[in-house]
């Protein structure tokens, strides 16, 4: 199974995630979208897959600073070109195993897809 991890390195719930796989053996990749990017084909897969709205991280501070303009009627496309430009306002971490798409980190969301 092929696993990458995408988020930021320096993220706290990152950390936590790569700490849960590493100590469960998972090998995976690890997609830095803040110093690499990431494509809108990702980002519309992820949105169609778990919902823009899941994948938008709107209590983050990026997200926040907005501008009240860029913040209100948002739609899947508008979201989509946020997240394209500020990738720390995708929510973190996201996983890819080929079959399952994971948005976040819980723990036991992480042993359901693993065991």
């Amino acid at each position: 199974m092929s696993v990458t991890i995408f988020g930021i390195k320096n993220c706290d719930t990152m950390k936590k995630a790569r700490a849960w796989l590493d100590g469960h053996g998972v090998a995976y990749d690890f997609h830095d979208y803040k110093a690499a990017g990431i494509d809108h084909a990702h980002l519309a897969r992820w949105a169609k897959q778990a919902g823009w709205e899941t994948l938008l991280n709107r209590a983050g501070t990026t997200f926040r600073k907005l501008p009240d303009a860029d913040k209100e009627g948002l739609t899947e496309a508008k979201a989509i070109a946020l997240m394209l430009a500020q990738p720390s306002m995708i929510k973190r971490p996201v996983l890819e195993t080929g079959k399952t798409l994971l948005v976040g980190f819980r723990p036991e969301a992480y042993e359901e897809a693993f065991s």
